[in-house]
Parts: structure tokens; sequence; C-alpha cells
């Protein structure tokens, strides 16, 4: 039977240090809670090799260190999960609390269900910062790669109003909406890149394998080309010129270069996202999406219990919008100021004079939370549709364009044909 030894704490703060008989690290730290401590380190008092380097060495041997430099930084690197990977993660964790397990317990076994996205170390590390004394808000905190603003603000007032389920499964419902909204733009956005794709390959497989057994079945006739033949034989000749190729590849490499660095100035991320809310299609359905994750975020921070002037400060991190940023900056500080929600979101014209009305109409009830929810599903229900409308009108557009280009093809090709026919009957 393998041994643990570990390093636990009573209740009242002592240290204590022991040896346990069982048959993993998961029991061993069971057997620790039933006899009432809060464990604080177990480990393997036998081993293999790693094992007996410790003892030996008096020190952990980390393995990861021995790994290059590059190989370490992929191991190590860390990324955001998605929504959906935050709102499963977050359900699992308020069904466990629901069912009456522990807070201790419910991250243990987190730490032992699939929660793609999110790695079982997190929930172990929770798990270990709440058994040292530490509340899940705090202990999220140290994991700011995984949790954001949003995330903890919530748990903070879920633990403070002794309602954590509720939030959490509030938190979990918020997150899979916004899910299933950057799902349904992304899906809308699929036959428009195929479609584009398909066309853009077709156009060099003319121009590179076909154009060019034409151009030597008409050099050997006294033949004047048409213009669309003549000028996809000058890109067709462009395209196969080292040189030409060279200065193409690197002019767009030049312009890109310059487009980068005015996209990440201040002034240029403004300027595109303020661009961004005028396009003439898409530019609706970002206002939307916008106006709607608005709505909702801060709906739900204030169901929650979060302070207006907080729940308005992570509302506006959490906006990719600069305009919208700069605009809910200046409704923070007319709050503090004493004025009531509605006036500076009026006065900075960025937001529709629906979801002022409604701000405001919850204003007077006193139910701003529910008049944001409301204003919330109306635009998410007019994003669908307009996602819809969009979609429809893309399609007969891409086939407008496409039969534009195939029909230009098609031409550059016949015309001389017709051309070659009309000489050979005349002779």
């Amino acid at each position: 039977m393998p041994q643990f030894l570990y390093k636990a704490r009573r209740r009242t703060g002592e240290v204590v240090e022991g040896m346990l008989d069982v048959a993993d690290r998961g029991a061993a730290l069971m057997q620790i809670e039933r006899l009432g401590l809060f464990p604080v380190t177990v480990e393997a008092a036998k081993g293999g090799a790693t094992a007996a380097a410790e003892r030996r060495t008096g020190t952990k041997i980390n393995l990861v260190s021995l790994l290059p430099a590059s190989v370490r930084e992929s191991l190590t690197r860390k990324r955001r999960p998605r929504l959906q990977e935050l709102a499963t993660f977050t359900q699992q964790l308020a069904n466990l609390l629901h069912s009456g397990m522990p807070l201790t317990v419910a991250l243990q076994s987190m730490s032992h269900l699939e929660s793609r996205g999110i790695p079982s170390d997190v929930s172990k590390q929770l798990r270990q910062e709440v058994m040292e004394g530490r509340s899940l808000s705090d202990s999220m905190a140290k994991q700011s790669h995984i949790f954001s603003d949003l995330y903890i603000n919530m748990v903070r007032a879920g633990e403070s109003s002794g309602a954590l389920v509720d939030v959490l499964r509030r938190m979990a419902a918020h997150f899979q909406q916004f899910a299933e909204v950057q799902s349904r733009f992304k899906s809308a956005m699929v036959y428009p890149a195929m479609v584009c794709l398909v066309g853009f390959v077709m156009v060099l497989f003319f121009i590179f394998f076909m154009l060019p057994r034409f151009t030597e079945m008409f050099k050997g006739f006294n033949v004047t080309l048409p213009w669309p033949t003549r000028v996809l034989i000058g890109v067709s000749s462009m395209l196969g010129n080292i040189w030409a190729l060279i200065g193409i590849v690197l002019g767009i490499a030049v312009v890109a270069i310059l487009v980068g660095k005015f996209c990440k100035s201040p002034r240029g991320r403004r300027r595109i996202d303020e661009w961004k809310l005028k396009l003439p299609i898409f530019g609706k359905v970002i206002r939307l999406n916008l106006f709607a994750q608005f709505a909702r975020t801060l709906s739900t921070l204030l169901q929650n219990g979060v302070p207006v002037l907080t729940a308005l400060k992570i509302t506006e991190q959490v906006m990719p919008n600069r305009i919208l940023k700069e605009a809910l900056a200046k409704a923070r500080e007319d709050v503090t100021d004493g004025k009531t929600l509605a006036q500076p979101l009026a006065r900075s014209r960025v937001f529709p004079q629906l979801m002022v009305d409604l701000v405001k109409i919850g204003e007077e009830t006193g139910d701003v939370p529910g008049a944001l929810a409301n204003v919330a599903d109306t635009y998410e229900g007019e994003l669908q549709i307009q996602l819809r409308a969009m979609t429809s009108l893309i399609e007969p557009l891409l086939i407008i364009i496409m039969a534009v280009v195939v029909g230009f093809l098609l031409a550059s090709v016949l015309l001389p044909l017709f051309k070659l026919i009309s000489s050979i009957n005349a002779q």
C-alpha cells in the first residue's frame, strides 16, 4: 500500500504532520478531511526515481525546467476559455453545489469532470485556496487568465448574499446566451467565406492552367484579342514573372505593416471601432450585438447585487468597442455625480432611444436590472432577425458576383474563339 506524507492545519490553525497508508492521493485527501483537518501538502512517501531524488536532495525536481525554452513556453502558454467552455464549467459547479455538496468537495469533484478549455489544475488550486480559508472569489482572482473581473465580482456578490448557486446558474445562462449569439454570427459567415474561397481558387486555376493553353493556340493566328483576354493575359504574365511577384508581395507587406501599426495605435483602434458601427450591411449587426451585450452584462451584474458603479466599470472593461467604452466611462462619471443612468446614456448619442427610454422606465419603477434584461431580450431577438436577413441578402449578392466573374472568364475565352471562327469563314 502506498504511503503519503501530509501537512495539514487544525481549525485552530495548528499545523500537524503525519503519514497515511492509502491507495492514492485522492484517498489521502479524503482521509485528512475525515480527521477534521485542512490539508496543506500531500506527497508520496515512496515512489520512483523522482521521489527518491527529492528525498535525497530535499528539493523537488521540476521536469519542465529541463525542457528547451520554446517547448516550455508552448506548454505553459495559457488562453482564456471560450464562452461555451466557461458556461459548462459554471453550470457543473452550480449543479454540484445545488446537490448539497460542500464547496471543497464540489471543487474536488470538478477536478475529475471533463471541462474542456479549463484545466483540472484550476479546480485543484481553487480547492486548495478555499481550504486555506480564502473565499471562492478571492481564489478565482488568482486565476485571472481563466476568470474575468465580471465573473469574479458576480461570485463575490453571490457569496455576500448567500445565493452563490443562483448566481452561478444565472452566470452560466449569461455565457450560454452570448455563446449562442457568437455561434449564429459565425454560422452566418460560413457560406460567404466558402463561396469566396471557391471563387478565388477557380480564378487562379483558370489564370495559371487554362489561359496559357488558349494563349498558345491563338499565337498561330493573326487575330486581335479582345480586352478581357488581354487583361487576363497581362495578369497571368505578371504573376508568372518572379520579379513582379516579389514586388507585389513586398508592396502588400509594406501596406500590411502600415495598416497594422495604425490599427495598434489608440487613434487607429478608435477610428476602426467607429468605422465598424457605420458599415452599410454589417454595421447594424455589430451595433445590435454590442447593445445586447451591454444590456445583458449590466443587468446580470445588478441582479446579483453588484453596486452600480462597479457594475458600470466592469461592463466598460468587457465591451470590445472603444466608442461604447468612452460613453460608459462618461456615464459612470455622471452617475458618480448623482445623475441617473438614462441621462448620460441619452447624451452620449451612442445608445438608441429605445434603450434610453426603457432604462428610464426601469429607474422610475425601481427595476433597472429587469429593464436592462428586457432591452437585452429585444436586441438579441432583433439580432437573430438581422442575421437571417443579412444571410439572405449576402447569398444572392455573392451569386451575382460569381456570375460576373465566371462571365468575364468565359468572355475572355469565347470572344477570341468567335473572332477566330469569323476570320476563317471570311477567308
